[in-house]
């Protein structure tokens, strides 16, 4: 980076006001809850478009692979292009992919429409680093984690408010709600943000080949990939097939699904937590302890055939606090190792890290929607205890350089 690029970027931070710190945060949230929608609606969608329960099960599936996909092959365009424009572009077409999902006419069209949500709710991954560059060296970290705190509201309120909404008002209306505030929000990002010079205005191809360099560097990137991504898959499984097993064993609609998404907040409260341990401790110390939380709480389901069924659903909410913290704080330790590694590649190692985590919310999706409609609801637990027991274990092995 040379001296111009520096002074522009330091002019840039100085207005860098709360109103646009909000509206960063904003934006981040509302991207990254288009993922979620869908996981309160499953048994209304599958009513309506008269799918079944593994069919159905692709909506979700296909909206975190197209994720993953997306941070892989669109992230990196960061670094070469003006974010402020990029993330115009990006709203305007998520908002159309949501539109499209709304009038989508049968499970094959909103099939379609789901991958290409995935794709572009990869916006939330621009915004973070745009925050990053605007803010003053002083104040990166504050900046980012009130953004990071929009993010993980996003995650929080998408399952609670498309649960109401599609109890009361049918599951379209949430997309067309959701199409229009994404693109309002996109169009006040463009107003609001200032330009931004290229911070590596590398060939695309070029851009891509130096993931694979990164990858083989860094042994510690290697097994952050792994351990988050089979901890992802546990958690996919499970809030991916609440709904319908909510609907199938307790009678209960969209609303009670999406209310069980107040869990998130443990999110919230483990990001901060979770950076306090890591700094006393170190990165692994918080892995560790995350991802033998996530280990216990879906250990816990296994109890709910013992219990009347009020208090099954007292455990499964215990549960989800207990995991969703886990799985939050293994996240942001992770992240905290990972963005050490490299300091000049940061948007790289995300696109990396991130790809392991939203690959394995597709799997988690995919195994967990087909083990419910031919195992029951004990298979998926039995998935999601297999896969965070196996993501401590990549942590409990120790090898060098990570």
């Amino acid at each position: 980076m040379n001296a111009m690029q520096i002074t522009h970027e330091a002019a840039q931070a100085v207005h860098l006001s709360r109103q646009r710190i909000l509206l960063l945060a904003t934006g981040a949230g509302l991207a990254v809850a288009s993922l979620y929608y869908s996981q309160p609606m499953l048994a209304v969608l599958g009513a309506d478009l008269g799918a079944g329960a593994r069919a159905v099960g692709w909506v979700p599936t296909l909206t975190q692979l197209g994720y993953a996909l997306g941070i892989l092959l669109l992230i990196p365009l960061g670094d070469r292009v003006d974010r402020r424009r990029l993330i115009l572009a990006k709203s305007l077409l998520l908002a159309l992919a949501l539109l499209g999902t709304a009038l989508a006419p049968g499970i094959a069209a909103l099939l379609a429409a789901s991958l290409a949500v995935g794709l572009l709710a990869t916006l939330a991954q621009d915004i973070v680093p745009t925050a990053a560059a605007l803010a003053p060296a002083a104040q990166r970290g504050r900046v980012v984690g009130t953004v990071m705190t929009g993010l993980l509201l996003g995650i929080l309120l998408s399952r609670v408010v498309s649960g109401v909404l599609a109890e009361r008002f049918g599951w379209q209306s949430v997309y067309l709600l959701a199409a229009a505030a994404v693109a309002l929000a996109g169009v006040a990002l463009w107003r609001g943000l200032p330009p931004m010079a290229p911070s590596a205005p590398l060939p695309y191809t070029a851009l891509l080949a130096s993931l694979g360099g990164l990858w083989r560097r860094h042994p510690a990137l290697r097994r952050a990939f792994w351990a988050q991504g089979l901890l992802s898959l546990g958690f996919s499984a499970f809030w991916s097939t609440l709904a319908v097993m909510l609907h199938s064993q307790h009678g209960l609609g969209s609303a009670a699904a999406g209310a069980f998404g107040l869990a998130g907040a443990a999110g919230a409260l483990a990001a901060p937590l979770a950076g306090r341990l890591a700094d006393r401790r170190g990165p692994d110390t918080a892995i560790r302890t995350g991802a033998a939380l996530a280990v216990a709480s879906f250990a816990l389901l296994w109890l709910d055939a013992a219990l009347p069924g009020p208090l099954q659903l007292v455990l499964l909410a215990l549960a989800a606090v207990g995991f969703d913290f886990g799985i939050q704080a293994a996240l942001v330790a992770h992240q905290t190792q990972v963005y050490g590694l490299d300091p000049e590649a940061r948007s790289r190692l995300n696109a990396i890290l991130f790809t392991g985590v939203f690959t394995g919310m597709a799997a988690g999706a995919a195994l967990g929607s087909q083990l419910l409609a031919g195992a029951g609801w004990h298979a998926v637990v039995l998935l999601a205890v297999l896969a965070s027991a196996a993501a401590l274990l990549v942590r409990l092995r120790r090898s060098p350089g990570g």
